[in-house]
């Protein structure tokens, strides 16, 4: 049965359940191999809109500057202080493997000597006066790195193309349609310039939203770019003629549909170089945003924003010297990993190398131990990565249910892994885990197991207090004791009474990566946050307003901020919420957040910004 099992999934088929794991790419998808082992790009937004500070090509769209004053920042862009090989350095220290540039944007303006009518270009335009692209793209070959070019379908300054601003339009296809022919030879040209001269290996396309696949001629296009290029790759911004799909801003909370996608991602709120946007995640968020990615099976296309003169703000460098650093010690759970474990399995960020003999768990906060269960196979070993003097002891039941405990442990900053070898490719989960009974929990001598054992079977749905005698608040409680009672976990269940009593089965999977339960109303979500966090715990997908947070029984109220909620997108922004270390509850804190309404969740697919308001 085994042998059969391996070779059904030598074919490339994932049984839906989720159990199982594919072992091997399809012959036609070897072009993507190096894309899907990446997992780190850059990308650069750098155009005229970084003179002013203003949103790129939005500006003048959205009528909030004039389209001729957005064009005199041509008379700014000046690349006085550009170095490319500095960018390419820093970037390939980051431990990025390709970088994406954006070539032209909705804008118009070139960054090439582009020859097709009636273009607008850095050489010939700009303070500039020169070809800024090429030089970065030599430099990038150079150092071994993969070239990407982003395109803009749409040029809201070229005279042939049917659309300027939000609300104005230069005329309608339908009664001109040579002059809609014009402008799709003036990009197909484009396009052709940047094929041959630059030879990319990947295309970035964008604003497809505006016309048809038809109109686009968007089949033709691609087979075009395949003549320079057999095996160019292209992302789905070609109205889905592409190879992998490019959820933005939004990381998505269940993994996309496509076996390839990349999340494309600011450091702060804004693509272009922006003086005042000082909402930049933290480099410790920006780490564990990479695992989040990672444990997905994706890539992270990470941006930075040049000024106009060609250098890199600092607070960029330091979030890029950071990933340096983690990057550099953690190289081998990184590049060439597939996507990890289920949920169910592990509550957390995984993922298992190429070979699927290795298994690697991305812990966000320095614990006592974690626990997987279902590994249908035998662990060989297992280390921290960059710590030769940590110590991890294994235990298990015998029926695939591990525990790591761990013990000298410098815990790193930001993510520490953990490598687990196994003896064999692991292909096969088992989702059947055990129910505790509450007498049993009670008698753990080891407090923190016990508490964290509890919140696994709230979470799965098995709420053990059920008719056992717990109080709502914790008082008079009349749960079953024995002489084996262990007194700290019942002082643990009365503090945290609230969040055990009448609750209901958690989150599911990729809105925490933790144990969570859910009130009786639905109203409040309590979170069972392990050890202590490296940074501010993330809640993705949640639709409500947060009322209040609180940490359940010693009642600090706590703080929250929102990234990347766009205000007129449905898609939520992630939720961070700092808890300070001294009020962290020794054995296992739990988090109540109170929601203006039920608990909503969003599910639905991240895709492309087609409006920015």
């Amino acid at each position: 049965m085994k042998g059969k099992l391996i070779g059904i999934l030598s074919l490339g088929l994932v049984l839906s359940s989720g159990k199982y794991f594919a072992q091997n790419q399809p012959q036609e998808n070897q072009k993507m191999e190096w894309f899907q082992d990446a997992k780190l790009g850059i990308f650069i937004h750098w155009g005229i809109y970084s003179v002013n500070g203003i949103p790129e090509s939005w500006a003048f769209f959205n009528n909030y500057i004039s389209h001729e004053n957005y064009m005199k920042q041509l008379n700014g862009f000046s690349a006085s202080k550009y170095n490319p090989d500095e960018w390419v350095k820093l970037i390939k220290n980051s431990g990025a493997k390709y970088a994406v540039i954006t070539t032209k944007h909705h804008d118009g303006v070139a960054l090439w000597d582009s020859k097709a009518e009636k273009s607008t270009t850095i050489p010939k335009h700009s303070l500039a006066k020169r070809n800024v692209l090429s030089p970065l793209i030599s430099a990038l070959k150079n150092s071994g790195l993969k070239t990407g070019l982003y395109y803009s379908l749409p040029d809201w300054s070229h005279p042939y193309y049917d659309i300027n601003t939000r609300t104005k339009k230069r005329y309608k296809i339908k009664n001109d349609p040579k002059r809609w022919e014009n402008f799709v030879t003036y990009y197909q040209n484009q396009l052709n310039e940047l094929s041959s001269q630059l030879k990319p290996d990947l295309l970035w396309f964008d604003g497809d939203w505006e016309h048809s696949s038809e109109e686009w001629r968007a089949p033709e296009t691609l087979e075009n770019l395949k003549k320079f290029n057999p095996n160019i790759i292209v992302n789905s911004r070609l109205k889905n003629h592409g190879d992998y799909e490019t959820p933005e801003q939004g990381i998505p909370v269940v993994k996309p549909q496509s076996n390839y996608w990349e999340l494309c991602y600011t450091m702060n709120d804004s693509w272009g170089f922006q003086p005042f946007d000082n909402h930049y995640k933290t480099p410790n968020m920006i780490v564990r945003t990479l695992a989040d990615v990672i444990n997905m099976g994706g890539n992270l296309l990470l941006d930075i924003a040049p000024k106009e003169d060609g250098t890199i703000p600092e607070q960029q460098v330091e979030i890029l010297k950071n990933l340096e650093r983690w990057t550099t010690k953690n190289s081998e759970a990184i590049y060439g990993t597939t996507r990890g474990l289920p949920f169910d399995n592990y509550k957390g960020k995984s993922a298992f190398s190429k070979d699927r003999k290795k298994l690697f768990l991305y812990l966000e906060e320095a614990k006592d131990f974690v626990k997987i269960y279902g590994l249908m196979t035998n662990i060989i070993s297992a280390r921290i990565l960059g710590d030769d003097k940590a110590k991890i002891n294994i235990k298990s039941n015998g029926n695939g249910d591990f525990t790591f405990n761990f013990s000298h442990v410098k815990f790193d900053q930001d993510v520490t892994v953990v490598e687990i070898s196994i003896d064999e490719p692991m292909i096969r989960v088992q989702n059947d885990k055990p129910n505790l009974s509450l007498p049993e929990s009670l008698e753990n001598k080891n407090t923190k197991t016990a508490v964290y054992e509890i919140a696994e079977q709230l979470h799965s749905g098995n709420n053990i207090f059920k008719n056992s005698g717990l109080t709502e608040d914790g008082m008079e409680m009349k749960l079953p004791q024995t002489d084996k009672t262990n007194p700290e976990i019942l002082n643990w269940i009365s503090k945290h009474a609230e969040a055990l009593y009448e609750t209901e089965k958690g989150l599911p999977e990729g809105y925490f990566s933790g144990n969570s339960v859910l009130s009786k109303d639905r109203q409040t979500l309590y979170l069972f946050v392990e050890g202590v966090p490296t940074g501010p715990i993330a809640l993705k997908g949640i639709k409500n307003e947060i009322a209040r947070i609180r940490i359940v029984g010693e009642g600090t109220l706590l703080g929250h901020e929102i990234y990347n909620k766009l205000y007129w997108s449905e898609v939520p922004g992630i939720i961070y919420i700092d808890v300070p270390k001294e009020k962290l509850d020794k054995n296992l804190t739990v988090i109540a957040v109170l929601l203006d309404k039920p608990l909503e969740l969003y599910r639905e697919k991240v895709g492309a910004i087609e409006s920015n308001l």
